[in-house]
């Protein structure tokens, strides 16, 4: 399982899910360009520690991604059709998130393999895109029984 990030513009949600990706053992995937210059200090800064410890690829745009996915590709949109509830995920799926500030567009809604949505009530508009990352994520792992292995959790938080 990986989460791709399409053309983000907040380097501290890309931050956030690398860390993310480095504790649960998933790929993050980079799709360009970015909103905000992109090397090791701004990484440094935004993921801390644990962009060493992540697997992290970066792609010059959504045709290079394509061509480097091996898997399910699985939109997180608030126009999904599915609910996460009702989705039913595979292993080798790829979570992929909209910039924050355009989502994603249409040609790329269209080449989803599937789109699911978190249910939220009334009246909101969406979720930081690095907090339903990690709601949709937990929900897939635990579907796919893809958890890290317990032996590799810290004894403290």
């Amino acid at each position: 399982m990986r989460i791709a990030l399409f053309e983000p513009d907040i380097a501290g949600n890309v931050g956030t899910l690398i860390r993310l990706g480095a504790c649960m053992g998933i790929g993050i995937d980079l799709i360009e360009p970015m909103g905000f210059p992109f090397g090791d200090r701004a990484m440094a800064r935004a993921g801390m520690d644990y962009v060493a410890q992540a697997e992290v690829r970066r792609h010059a745009d959504f045709p290079a991604f394509i061509a480097a996915a091996a898997g399910r590709i699985v939109l997180l949109t608030t126009a999904g059709a599915t609910p996460l509830p009702a989705m039913a995920f595979l292993p080798d799926d790829i979570l992929l998130l909209g910039s924050e500030g355009a989502g994603v567009p249409p040609h790329v809604h269209a080449r989803a393999d599937a789109r699911v949505r978190v249910p939220m009530r009334a009246g909101v508009r969406s979720l930081n895109v690095a907090i339903a990352g990690a709601i949709v994520l937990g929900e897939a792992l635990r579907q796919t029984n893809s958890w890290p292995s317990p032996d590799n959790f810290p004894t403290s938080i």
